[in-house]
């Protein structure tokens, strides 16, 4: 699979079970569909992340397209308090997270697996 931002090849790699691809050269990360619930083992508090309202001003299509089926992909989640803007497909066929958004997004779970899983992707892909 190539990267959805910069188009370089991405390497899969595997943690806690779940496949992420993740781009070496601008260090993206993608994520197919309930793998966030897995790695967090909290899917109620993930769903509740991931339908949060986006503002107005910044709701609109990412120019980013899905690598499972080409479509546009749609910015959600934004928030001026986290910085965070996160890319999603349409048809939910996956999450795109920028350098640093993933760890951005485990940290807001307080739970112990959660910082387990914060210091993991922290130590594989410098996701700081």
């Amino acid at each position: 699979m190539n990267c959805v931002a910069c188009g370089e090849p991405m390497l899969a790699l595997e943690l806690e079970g779940v496949e992420i691809d993740h781009c070496l050269a601008c260090g993206g990360i993608w994520l197919d569909t309930d793998e966030l619930d897995i790695l967090t083992g909290q899917k109620d508090e993930v769903q509740c992340i991931l339908e949060r309202p986006t503002s107005q001003s910044s709701h609109h299509k990412s120019p980013r397209r899905c690598p499972i089926c080409g479509k546009k992909m749609e910015e959600f989640g934004c928030s001026p308090e986290s910085g965070l803007c996160l890319d999603r497909c349409p048809k939910q066929h996956g999450l795109w997270f920028d350098k640093g958004e993933l760890g951005e997004v485990i940290r807001l779970f307080d739970a112990p697996q959660c910082q387990k899983l914060s210091l993991l992707l922290k130590d594989m892909f410098d996701q700081t």
